[in-house]
Parts: structure tokens; sequence; C-alpha cells
């Protein structure tokens, strides 16, 4: 019978070391931005609550179904941008769109809005244009260093 206890703790030994070194450094290396994916988690979720907490399902139903879409779109962004940032880093550029969508939307999609409902939309409209600019910024600066 083969012997297939294998030795767990040091892998300076194994043929691919310098191989899994290298991508481990390529894959973390290029994660410059790693603390904006917990903020635009943040706004993804506060974006697709904020209507029940603002408290304008009643007065404002399309824009409840539109914060609800984009907000998780955006937490989906997050997720994504945690999981493989390598891929997901290019979607920057959408996350700015969808923060200067967020901050026109009150007058496009609502009907009336109030100002509660507008600085909501607008606050979390910067906030999203700047995390996306903020990942931009860096998915170029990585680009550029490779």
């Amino acid at each position: 019978m083969a012997d297939v206890s294998h030795h767990r703790g040091d892998l300076a030994g194994h043929p691919d070391a310098s191989e899994m070194q290298a991508r481990y450094e390529r894959v973390l290396g290029g994660r410059d931005v790693v603390l904006v994916d917990g903020p635009v988690l943040l706004v993804g979720l506060y974006c697709a609550v904020s209507p029940w907490i603002l408290h304008f399902t009643a007065a404002q139903p399309a824009l409840v179904t539109h914060n609800l879409i984009l907000g998780i779109a955006i937490a989906l962004l997050a997720v994504g941008f945690t999981v493989t940032p390598e891929r997901m880093y290019g979607l920057s550029g959408a996350m700015c769109a969808i923060g200067v969508w967020m901050i026109i939307s009150p007058w496009i999609v609502g009907s009336g809005p109030d100002a509660g409902v507008i600085w909501n939309n607008v606050v979390i409209g910067a906030l999203t244009f700047l995390l996306g600019a903020m990942c931009v910024a860096a998915a170029s600066k990585s680009r550029r260093s490779t």
C-alpha cells in the first residue's frame, strides 16, 4: 500500500510553490481598494431598504422598486469586487454611472418627490459615484503597474 500521508507544514518543497506565490501576489497585489468593498456593500444595502426606512413606499411606488433593484445591483457589485476582483473592477465605471443615475432618478422615476426622497437619492448617488471613482482609479493604477 502506498504512503499517502503528506507533511502539510511547509510548501517550500512543492514544485509549483513559486508559481503559486506569484499568483497569490498578483491577485492580492491589485487589491488597493479592499477598504472600498465594505462601504459599497453598505451603500447598496441601504439603497435597497431606504424606501422603508424613510417611509416613502406609499407615496413613491415606482421609486421603491427602482431603489430596491439598484440597491441589490450595487450590493452584488460589492460582492463581485470581493470575490473576483480581477474581473469585476472593470465594472467600476458602471458604478459611477449608477451613482449619477441615482442622483437624477427622483425626478425621472418618481412623481413629485419630497425633499427627503430627493436628498436620500442624492446622497446615495454621490457615495456610489465616489466609491466607483475610487475603484476606477485603483483599477487603472493596478493595470499600469502590471
